[in-house]
């Protein structure tokens, strides 16, 4: 495996809620590069799913394993209970079905890993406000028009989300625009007007069902 670089400062966030030697499916992973920091610093044992062949390729060519595939149908392959942590960083807002996405995760995995970027910054309230447009932002860096985000939440609605689904939040970062945790946590108003991105780490309840 090539030289392992350090991590962006987000993906660090996520990279710390997973326990050494785990197992971890790491999906919507891109190039693998936080698989890759997580198989040679954590040495857990990863796999990827990814749907854009080249970065399939350029994943597999950097030594991580990784398999192109559809998030939104290819899950329901996977068996019950086959990992111990399911990442999806940055794409459940790209998802058709996000809630049964969510359900699919810890379905497959005892826990779920999940950031999304929180549409109810700040900045993304003032731009709206007075600009009349729609954001576009380092987290949210794409026009209306060609954005992959087909759904736009805020953490409040994330965590409100988990509530209805009965899923358990272990452990929740809000992350700056720089991707570093701040001292602002939960769905409270601080969080959700200062944070750019949540980061969760899930599990299910006592007596969460996959198909509620």
């Amino acid at each position: 495996m090539s030289e392992v670089k350090p991590l962006r400062p987000d993906l660090q966030a996520i990279a710390d809620l997973i326990k050494p030697g785990s197992t971890v499916l790491d999906i919507g992973c891109g190039d693998g590069e936080l698989l890759k920091w997580l198989m040679a610093q954590a040495q857990v044992d990863g796999r990827g799913i990814e749907i854009n062949q080249k970065e399939v390729n350029r994943a597999i060519a950097s030594g991580v394993p990784v398999v192109q595939g559809d998030v939104n149908t290819d899950l329901t392959y996977y068996p019950d209970d086959a990992y111990e942590y399911v990442i999806l960083s940055q794409a459940l807002q790209a998802m058709k079905d996000p809630k049964a996405v969510l359900a699919e995760l810890l379905r497959i995995g005892r826990y779920a890993v999940v950031s999304v970027p929180n549409f109810g910054h700040w900045k993304n309230r003032l731009h709206l406000g007075f600009l009349g447009k729609m954001p576009v932002t380092k987290t949210l860096s794409y026009q209306w028009h060609d954005t992959p985000n087909i759904h736009f939440c805020t953490i409040t609605d994330f965590v409100e989300l988990c509530e209805q689904m009965n899923i358990a939040i272990q452990r929740r970062i809000v992350v700056s625009h720089r991707g570093i945790p701040t001292r602002f946590h939960g769905k409270g108003f601080f969080a959700n007007l200062f944070g750019e991105q949540g980061v969760f780490l899930l599990s299910r309840q006592a007596s969460w069902h996959s198909h509620s």
